[in-house]
C-alpha cells in the first residue's frame, strides 16, 4: 500500500522537504535516486563516484528545495542537470576520461559457452571504456539514447537543448564509437 507522500507530485513533496518533513524527502529520494545513480555511473564508469554524485545531487536537493523552478521543467531534469555539473567538476578534477569500468559492470560468465561471454565481456569492456573517452557532450545523450533508452525528446528535455542536438550528437559519437572501436580491432590484430 502506498504511503500518503508517495502519491504526491514531485512539487508537493518539496514543498514538505522545504518544511522540513524526512518521510517527503526520503519518498523523492526513493523516486529519483535510481535515475540519477544510473546516469551518474554510465558518465564516470566508477560505482565509487556515481554514489558520491548521488549523494552530491540529494545533499543539495535537502539543502536548497526552493532552487528548482517546476515552471522550467522536471525534477528528474534539474536534477540531472545537477549531476552534470557534479560530473564536470569530478571529470576536472580526476580526470574520470581515464578510469575504467568496474568489474561489476561486465556480466559474470555463463556455465554454457566460457569463451563466448569471455569474448563477449571484452567487447563490452571496450565498448564502455570507449565511451568514456567521449566528451561530455556526446557521452552524455549515449547515456540517456542508448543505455538508459530516452527518446529524443526526453533526452532533449534532460540536457535541456533541441531535439536536433541530441539526433546530431548522438550520430557523431556513434561515428566516433566505431572509429575507436574499429581501431583498437586493428591495433590488436
Amino acid at each position: 500500500m502506498n504511503s500518503p507522500t508517495e502519491l504526491l507530485s514531485d512539487t508537493g513533496l518539496l514543498r514538505l522537504c522545504a518544511s522540513g518533513d524526512e518521510v517527503a524527502f526520503t519518498a523523492l529520494y526513493r523516486r529519483h535516486q535510481g535515475a540519477i545513480f544510473r546516469f551518474a555511473l554510465h558518465m564516470s564508469g566508477r560505482k565509487e563516484v556515481a554514489e558520491e554524485i548521488t549523494q552530491e545531487v540529494f545533499l543539495l536537493l535537502i539543502r536548497q528545495p526552493r532552487q528548482y523552478q517546476p515552471d522550467r521543467g522536471s525534477l528528474e531534469a534539474f536534477l540531472i542537470g545537477i549531476a552534470r555539473n557534479q560530473l564536470r567538476r569530478h571529470s576536472n578534477d580526476r580526470r574520470l576520461a581515464e578510469f575504467h569500468f568496474d568489474e561489476t559492470t561486465v556480466p559474470a560468465a555463463s556455465s554454457g559457452a566460457l569463451f563466448d561471454d569471455c569474448s563477449r565481456a571484452s567487447e563490452i569492456s571496450s565498448l564502455q571504456a570507449a565511451i568514456l573517452t567521449l566528451p561530455h557532450r556526446y557521452r552524455e545523450v549515449i547515456v540517456m539514447c542508448d543505455l538508459e533508452e530516452k527518446s529524443y525528446a526526453d533526452a532533449a528535455r534532460l540536457l535541456g537543448c533541441p531535439v536536433g542536438t541530441v539526433r546530431s550528437r548522438l550520430h557523431r559519437a556513434h561515428s566516433i564509437l566505431t572509429a575507436k572501436i574499429l581501431n583498437r580491432e586493428k591495433c590488436s590484430a
